[in-house]
């Protein structure tokens, strides 16, 4: 039995829909010098080293990463940070995943960073998916689906055809 897959957004729909996210954030972050793009592993960092690249083209905004590790079938585990706290401290924070589902992942995350002080913080995702569990939305999304609990959204970004499809 064959898995049909719907592509709901090709590489270039991704690629237009980052860029915009990338706007949004300059926008909310005019007067800053530096924001933090903080990915969670895996997807949401390739898509944070994405957004880090069309932000430093538009902006004078100096992006830098930050990698989010993160067990996601145990969320309450150490969360694992690629920059210490005190390189993120009283700055301008965006966490970014692929998919908001449920929002177990990003609530946690969210929690581990409020530990210490910042001066604004934001969450960006590239398909929002509306059914959460928890109080945690998205600042910014490149798009928003009313899927059924049956479906799944899968976000492929190996190689250079990126997709996002809903089986």
């Amino acid at each position: 039995m064959s898995v049909l897959k719907d592509i709901i957004l090709d590489n270039n729909a991704i690629n237009n829909k980052l860029r915009r996210i990338a706007f949004q954030i300059y926008e909310a972050n005019i007067n800053e010098e530096e924001v933090v793009l903080a990915g969670i592993d895996a997807n949401g960092y390739i898509l944070a080293k994405k957004l880090k690249t069309i932000l430093a083209k538009i902006s004078p905004i100096q992006p830098s990463l930050c990698k989010i590790s993160i067990d996601k079938k145990n969320p309450r585990a150490l969360i694992k940070t690629s920059l210490k706290s005190e390189q993120y401290e009283n700055k301008s924070v965006v966490l970014i995943d692929d998919v908001l589902n449920s929002g177990t992942t990003l609530i946690y995350c969210v929690k581990h960073f409020l530990e210490v002080p910042l001066k604004q913080f934001k969450t960006a995702v590239l398909v929002n998916r509306n059914h959460k569990k928890f109080p945690v939305k998205a600042d910014y999304k490149g798009i928003s689906l009313s899927t059924s609990l049956h479906e799944h959204v899968q976000v492929d970004l190996d190689g250079k055809d990126w997709k996002a499809y809903l089986n």
